[in-house]
């Protein structure tokens, strides 16, 4: 059984729908797609992106820089200065010191220094998604300067090679926000002569100065620049009006610019409220929240207490159940959905929020909290939730996972409806509309991208709660993502979380579909030891549900891994695979097992058997209409024939092979039928104008997605053009 195969929705005692206080679909976004919120940045057309310009743009301007600037200038853009030399600098400091402002606004002064472009890494947002994962990060890069994820290396040394590689012949910027570990930083060195790369982080990562890196300390405002900040915020009449005043608040904020400017949104927003009055209000302690000083100093959250004092009721409860919203950023159908409300309501609302410095907008119009502001909101939700426990961190949580579950399941379905599902989900998605199916809707697939690091989050905050069903029921609608982008590190962690929480809610049947899921990661990983062992408990699993079609996945799962090791207990899986798909009348399914039994054993030297298993792999998948799998299937038989011997077959099958996958956009394949064309045709001596015509084509696929392969074609053009 084929990871896209079958719908199968489950039998009756399958059924896991949502219980308890979830009462139908609580699912409630912007207007335009029936209630239902996305939020997609929009899709670059194919091909390798020539210039990135990542660095966030400057919304708050600099105060008393210029000699940190000026100082970056020397140590970064005197380094690189007629020689073939790397710059390469940190900037480090404690939390809210303005360490990200400082590195975007050095890198929008030096734009011209970079012809071939700026990329920017936020490491904060990866440790919330990926667990700090660096492989991510190198990803992100690769993207940036052109390498589509069907190119991307398994592993993290193969990754580093690629970018090297990649920014060779660049002069770019590179700044990794947020970095906590030097070995985040090691991996994405650019190797282009006259490039840079600046680092920003709360430590010193003084481990780096031995790879060259210049420390850059960047300190609290002093008195004169904390001034000058009230002065750009609130004007100078105001500041030279209360001079006293204003100078005691900039020594209660500790010369943070963030504490500051809420600071000055406190003030703005209140007509009534002096600088004096607020300064004696910040000198009173007692009325200061505990735990959020940073060195001792005057509390941050002191100023965000009085900001949140300011709220109108219905703007602080609003605020209070944000903190509860895992991951870091939400949009305003999610906070919808937390708060209870209607979208128009919960957007007006965070406008507010947004005026009064509580909450910044992204790029792509999200919402996001700072993290002591998110910290402080959740502080005051635990208050109130005596009193409001329909807005405690339970119930807020569960809203939250339902909304992401009703939509990755409508757009697991968009991706692949007739794919096996255990969970079935037909009483949440009944009354609620899909967004994916609606004309101008997003992609599915770029939604979930979009959205991965927030659902990943949801997932860890469920799990922690206790809510198994939605916890498996997730994980098992999330994968499809990985199916079609690699972020090993996310998907292993999505589905550990699925399993386990399968295992709590005593779902055998889920538990066998998600640890067999499980072994695809963990063998991309190289953890094959772990992988077969999650494999032997998901068939355990799987008998224990009695469940056909579940048994007959988990044994291809199992063929897949024995492809490795065993090619005769492969053969053994793909056979038994086939039956319980039989048994099932899952016909696509055994289509796809029978393809892969027909690999397996060409690649043990069968080949008149698996000529004969894999035309019959490829007729079963035209008669199911999956015309992208039967193109594949044509490939293995045209790889068959030439190790049978018969090279003009094999170039006849592989040619039509390449045109049905061209057909199909399935790129990717299409370039590795015209590499083994190419073979056939140069090694029987075939027309040298023919073996040039399938390796261009197969060069343009491979450097449009940035491939390592497109070096090897590159030579091989040069030797057949006689250049080398």
């Amino acid at each position: 059984m084929s990871e896209s195969s079958g719908d199968r929705q489950g039998d009756p005692y399958l059924r896991n729908e949502l219980s308890g206080n979830v009462d139908g679909p609580v699912v409630q976004a912007q207007v335009i797609h029936g209630g239902i919120t996305f939020n997609v940045q929009k899709v670059v057309a194919d091909g390798p992106v020539l210039r990135p310009d990542q660095v966030p743009p400057l919304t708050v301007r600099c105060v008393n820089h210029t000699e940190e600037l000026s100082l970056l200038d020397s140590d970064l853009l005197a380094a690189i200065h007629g020689s073939s030399a790397i710059g390469f600098a940190v900037i480090f400091g404690i939390p809210g010191v303005g360490k990200t402002t400082l590195a975007c606004r050095w890198a929008d002064t030096v734009r011209d220094r970079f012809p071939d472009g700026q990329i920017f890494v936020d490491y904060a947002a990866l440790r919330r998604r990926a667990g700090g994962d660096v492989s991510a990060a190198v990803v992100m890069c690769l993207r940036a300067l052109g390498v589509r994820d069907t190119f991307m290396p398994e592993s993290l040394e193969d990754l580093t090679a690629l970018f090297r590689s990649r920014t060779a012949g660049r002069r770019i910027l590179v700044v990794l926000d947020d970095v906590n570990q030097p070995g985040q930083v090691r991996p994405l060195v650019p190797k282009g002569p006259g490039s840079a790369l600046l680092v920003t982080s709360n430590g010193k990562l003084g481990e780096l100065a031995l790879d060259g890196a210049r420390p850059l300390s960047l300190e609290p405002l002093d008195m004169d620049s904390g001034l000058r900040l009230l002065v750009q915020q609130c004007g100078e009449e105001a500041v030279e009006a209360e001079r006293d005043a204003a100078e005691r608040l900039v020594g209660f904020c500790a010369g943070l610019p963030k504490a500051l400017q809420l600071v000055a949104a406190r003030l703005l927003t209140s007509k009534r409220l002096t600088m004096s009055r607020l300064a004696e209000e910040l000198a009173d302690e007692t009325r200061r929240l505990r735990g959020l000083s940073l060195r001792g100093e005057h509390s941050v959250s002191a100023v965000l207490d009085l900001t949140y004092r300011a709220l109108q009721p219905d703007v602080a409860r609003l605020y209070r159940v944000l903190g509860w919203i895992p991951g870091r950023t939400f949009d305003a159908g999610t906070a919808a959905v937390a708060a209870r409300l209607e979208a128009a309501e919960a957007e007006a609302l965070l406008d507010v929020l947004e005026e009064s410095s509580l909450v910044d907008v992204t790029e792509d119009g999200r919402f996001r909290f700072h993290d002591l502001v998110r910290l402080h909101a959740r502080e005051r939700a635990a208050e109130a939730a005596v009193e409001e426990p329909e807005d405690g961190r339970q119930a807020v949580v569960e809203r939250v996972a339902t909304h992401y579950l009703a939509l990755t399941a409508f757009a697991d379905r968009a991706v692949r409806e007739d794919r096996l599902r255990v969970g079935n989900l037909n009483g949440l998605l009944r009354d609620a509309s899909d967004p994916f199916a609606a004309e101008g809707g997003p992609d599915p697939l770029a939604w979930l991208e979009a959205e991965r690091a927030g659902i990943l989050a949801v997932l860890r905050e469920a799990a922690g709660l206790g809510l198994h069903k939605h916890v498996w029921q997730l994980a098992e609608g999330f994968t499809v993502l990985f199916l079609h982008r690699r972020y090993l590190g996310d998907w292993k962690e999505s589905l550990e979380l699925g399993a386990a929480a399968a295992a709590e809610a005593m779902v055998p049947a889920a538990e066998a579909r998600l640890r067999s899921m499980l072994s695809r990661p963990l063998m991309d990983l190289g953890e094959y030891d772990r992988a077969r062992a999650e494999l032997e408990k998901a068939v355990a699993c799987a008998e224990v549900s009695a469940h056909a079609a579940l048994k007959a996945s988990v044994q291809e799962f199992f063929g897949r891994y024995w492809d490795r090791f065993d090619a005769d207990l492969a053969m053994d899986a793909y056979r038994r695979s086939v039956e319980l798909n039989i048994e099932a009348g899952e016909w696509r399914g055994v289509a796809i097992a029978t393809y892969f039994l027909g690999c397996a054993q060409d690649a043990a030297g069968r080949h008149d058997q698996a000529l004969d298993t894999l035309r019959r792999a490829h007729q079963d998948l035209l008669t199911r209409d999956d015309k992208r799998m039967a193109a594949r299937a044509l490939t293995a038989i045209g790889a068959v024939h030439e190790h049978l011997g018969d090279s003009d077959t094999a170039m006849r099958v592989l040619g039509d092979a390449a045109d049905a996958l061209r057909a199909e956009k399935a790129s990717h394949y299409e370039a590795q039928a015209l590499v083994l064309l190419a073979d056939i045709t140069e090694r029987t001596g075939g027309a040298r104008e023919a073996v040039r015509e399938h390796v261009i084509r197969a060069h343009e696929i491979y450097e449009a997605g940035g491939s390592p392969e497109v070096e090897k074609l590159r030579e091989r053009l040069n030797r057949l053009d006689g250049t080398v």
